[in-house]
């Protein structure tokens, strides 16, 4: 009988899979769970080396490098649990944290959930986090900019959108993608992940249906690990941790996805309203390099060429402008 199932996107990602593996398939819980491993068309020897290794593996072959949304949906159409896990490739599972998790959710009102994600060094990772009105707080990565909307949120004592470290059962609005424990019963309400998105924002977006269906947690006193970023920066050649470098390739693909996320969770104006900050982004960044320049600062002369990565992203984003205004069905793949 299978209790719950665990989906993991792959691409190109070998030996980060096969860890994550061994740290599942070495735990108790396994014997009631299955594994699904969904290749997003990777053509090197990933199925060979991980159905060597663990033959018990389900292995669903995409002919296109799908994405996340696409690919998870595909696994949770042929998954057979009643509750569904959605694991990142490069996350290691710490202590039967994943059956801890189901046994705790299970039987709970919470229709999505995650844990504690950890960096490499233990140093607790954003897992859970909550929605602001106009999905405002997606602002603060700008440059510059965002440093200025942070101030004055501090001002204004606006309320933390996202739990620094979970101790103990956290309400949160969305989970982090990289560990995100669904029941299928809201899933069959809230509809699977939007194929629209390639990369980033999709689970953010998805959470805001589940939402409506139930409430979300993070379980505090679990943790898995997760190496972040490490799959997809392999895929877009990319050196920035995290998801707040505008400059490259994966920084566009972010810029996107964000703002596609905002039109469909918050509608026209709070996307024009995004979009007008990152224009008005790029006169104030190249004003603050300058000042930078001309009072010979330490690392003012890379600054020209972050300026103008983030300039040619944000002016690539307007070949977007009119598919997202009106919410066409379109695959927003950049890589």
């Amino acid at each position: 009988m299978i209790d719950y199932s665990i989906i993991i996107v792959n691409y190109k990602t070998p030996q980060l899979l096969l860890d994550c593996l061994g740290s599942i398939c070495s735990t108790p819980g396994v014997a009631r769970s299955e594994i699904i491993v969904v290749d997003n068309d990777s053509q090197d020897n990933s199925e060979q080396l991980v159905l060597a290794a663990f033959p018990a593996v389900r292995w669903i072959q995409m002919k296109y490098n799908s994405g996340f949304a696409r690919a998870n949906n595909e696994g949770i159409r042929q998954a057979r649990g009643k509750v569904l896990l959605l694991l990142n490739s490069d996350t290691l599972n710490e202590e039967n944290a994943i059956d801890k998790c189901y046994q705790y959710f299970f039987g709970s009102k919470y229709v999505a959930c995650g844990v504690q994600l950890l960096n490499r060094d233990r140093s607790p990772q954003i897992s859970g986090n909550y929605f602001m009105k106009g999905g405002l707080n997606h602002l603060m990565a700008l440059p510059y900019t965002g440093r200025l909307i942070r101030w004055v949120g501090l001002q204004l004592n606006v309320k933390k959108t996202n739990v620094p470290e979970a101790t103990d059962t956290v309400e949160v609005d969305w989970v982090n993608g990289a560990f995100l424990m669904v029941k299928r019963s809201a899933i069959d309400k809230a509809g699977m992940l939007d194929e629209d998105f390639f990369l980033y924002s999709e689970e953010i977006e998805w959470c805001s249906r589940l939402c409506k269906q139930g409430s979300l947690c993070i379980y505090g006193d679990l943790h898995v690990v997760h190496l972040e970023g490490s799959s997809a920066n392999k895929a877009f050649g990319s050196e920035g941790k995290g998801y707040a470098s505008f400059v490259d390739k994966k920084g566009l693909q972010i810029m996107i996805s964000g703002l596609l996320r905002i039109r469909k969770q918050f509608g026209v104006g709070w996307f024009l309203f995004h979009l007008a900050g990152y224009l008005f982004t790029i006169p104030v960044y190249l004003i603050m390099v300058l000042l930078r320049n001309i009072s010979f600062q330490k690392g003012s002369g890379r600054e020209w060429k972050i300026w103008w990565g983030y300039t040619k992203n944000t002016i690539t984003l307007l070949r977007y402008f009119f598919l997202i205004l009106l919410n066409k069905p379109h695959f927003y793949k950049v890589l």
